[in-house]
Parts: structure tokens; sequence; C-alpha cells
């Protein structure tokens, strides 16, 4: 027996909320991050930006299950985000590999 969600309505609420949330942070730290020629900004303010699209992810499978009702939608857009968290920390074990890690205020040396 399994049980299936009556509705997906405050899933949604709380994914666009999260989504206009992470968009504001993403190009706050963005522009701050520029203007003081700060990469550890600049990579925080991308980190939000992975929060974005999972909250997109988020969203999107809510409203397919809302609209059509078909069961495990859910577990669908979980895959969805296993694939795109798996992609962003392959991305940066990658570039931390490359020793290409730099700061913006001699703190490395």
């Amino acid at each position: 027996m399994t049980a299936e969600p009556e509705t997906t309505r405050i899933g949604i609420i709380i994914a666009v909320i999260s989504m206009l949330t992470m968009y504001f942070l993403y190009k706050e730290k963005l522009r701050v991050g520029r203007k003081l020629q700060s990469a550890p900004i600049i990579s925080d303010a991308h980190g939000t930006k992975t929060c974005f699209y999972l909250s997109f992810i988020l969203l999107a499978s809510s409203l397919l299950y809302e609209l059509i009702g078909i069961p495990y939608v859910d577990a669908i857009g979980s895959l969805g985000i296993a694939w795109y968290a798996f992609k962003e920390g392959r991305e940066a074990f990658e570039k931390a590999s490359s020793g290409n890690i730099t700061c913006g205020d001699d703190c490395c040396e």
C-alpha cells in the first residue's frame, strides 16, 4: 500500500518562493563578487544558482504531479536533482584538482 499526496500545492508555493529568493541572492552575490573582485563570492553565487535550478526541478515535478496526477513523478524529479547535484559536484572537484584555485586577497600564500 502506497500513500499518494492529495495535493502538491504547498510544495509548489515553497518552490516558487525558493526560486525567487535564490535568483535574487544569485544576482546580488554575483554583483558584489564582481565589484570586490572576489572569486570566493562569485563561486558562492554560482552555488546559489545551483539551488535556483534545483528549486526549478522541484517546481516542475510538483506541477506535473498536480496537473497530471502521475504517481512517482516526484521520484523522477528527485533523479533530476541527483543528476544535477552530481554534475555540479564533479565540476567542483575537477576545478579543485586542476590547481587553478585563486584567492583575491593573498590568503593562499
